[in-house]
């Protein structure tokens, strides 16, 4: 099995920098480059690899965060039925993701976001809107799509947008009060 990425960590210029759109039409070392992401998320999620490589698990892994400031993003997880039982999965490849439309209603995780290039714990909830498009180029599908996530997908794909644009997880955290609960807002 290759060799897998080394995901740098939070003190990393390329996680604070503005990441630059990927030209078009897209060349088959970026199409490559995001199926390797997406084959590490895979990989991550498998207990037998991820000890073995020493890898963490995660649902989102974006271009910066292996060194590379172009925007570039993949989110992998398999969805679950009430009992358990394997439903689908999220699996999107994105290049030049955009939102191009977002909910007034916003959503936080209850036990708080983490992140692949973030070793310390951040106590408190990150707030992102419940729902939202998304524009991009899919590699997978290998067509322009607009994506229309909720909850968990929505959080997770903000997650790694906000990457492309320099902006760490933690950085929405209100300081004063971690655990505000805002009005209306979905608890995830």
């Amino acid at each position: 099995m290759e060799k897998y990425f080394k995901i740098v960590k939070d003190n990393a210029i390329s996680l604070r920098s503005k990441s630059v759109e990927v030209p078009t039409p897209i060349s088959e070392d970026i199409i490559s480059l995001v199926n390797k992401m997406h084959d590490y998320l895979v990989a991550s999620q498998d207990p037998e690899i991820s000890k073995k490589y020493k890898i963490r698990e995660g649902v989102g892994l974006a271009a910066p965060q292996i060194g590379k400031n172009i925007r570039a993003l993949v989110v992998y997880y398999k969805l679950y039925d009430e009992n358990g039982n394997e439903n689908g999965e999220v699996d999107h490849r994105l290049v030049n993701p955009k939102i191009i439309s977002e909910s007034v209603r916003e959503s936080y995780l209850e036990g708080g976001e983490g992140c692949l290039s973030v070793d310390d714990e951040h106590q408190g909830y990150v707030y992102r809107k419940f729902k939202i498009q998304v524009k991009a180029f899919d590699v997978r599908q290998m067509k322009d799509v607009i994506i229309t996530a909720r909850g968990y997908e929505a959080i997770v794909l903000q997650h790694e947008i906000d990457h492309l644009n320099g902006i760490l997880f933690y950085d929405h955290i209100d300081k004063k009060n971690p655990f505000i609960v805002k009005p209306d807002s979905v608890r995830i």
